[in-house]
């Protein structure tokens, strides 16, 4: 192995350490108090180190929402492929909201905070645009409105998983309106 590979393998880890810990922090204690400054103190790096990695706050957000997008990518493919064909769109919409339950942090860097990442556009991330296939792949790819329909179900799991996860309704109701939200979207 070269030394250029090397580097780069190092970059790479200490690119995680710093999303890693920035997690861990927003998980714990909320986005607020994650700074330069607490990363660097928790990671055992000089604040220039983490500026030479990531230009600003924004930009470690940006890459924990990037990465976000891939587990939820993840987590929606597996929840898939464990369903029969008929409970396709349940299970798929239960697993997205279980993943906004579980990673109230991560989820919130991915659709709340500023991160200047840009959806159906030309130049939308990998990340993204495999998020979306994960769910299109469910919805129905013999239906002519797929893009549209994907959209409108993504937005009724995102409108369910902010007002649970803000307590504005209560999560007890959430078999009885995803199965609303999935026979809306059978029935159209």
């Amino acid at each position: 192995m070269g030394i250029a590979e090397r580097k780069g393998r190092e970059r790479a880890e200490r690119e995680h350490r710093i999303t890693a810990a920035a997690r861990v922090i927003a998980e714990r204690e909320g986005w607020s108090a994650v700074t330069i400054r607490r990363l660097a103190d928790e990671i055992e790096y000089s604040q220039p180190v983490l500026y030479s990695h990531f230009e600003n706050r924004v930009a470690i957000v940006t890459a924990i929402a990037l990465e976000g997008f891939g587990e939820l990518a993840r987590a929606l493919r597996n929840a898939h492929r464990s369903s029969d064909r008929g409970r396709a769109l349940d299970t798929v919409a239960m697993s997205y909201l279980a993943f906004a339950r579980r990673h109230p942090a991560l989820y919130e860097a991915m659709f709340t905070l500023p991160t200047g990442l840009r959806f159906a556009e030309e130049d939308t991330q990998p990340e993204l645009k495999d998020a979306f296939a994960a769910l299109a792949a469910v919805v129905s790819p013999s239906r002519s409105d797929v893009e549209v329909a994907t959209e409108t179900f993504w937005a009724c799991l995102h409108g369910l998983a902010e007002l649970e996860r803000s307590s504005r309704i209560p999560p007890s109701g959430r078999k009885q309106r995803v199965a609303l939200v999935v026979r809306g979207l059978l029935d159209s």
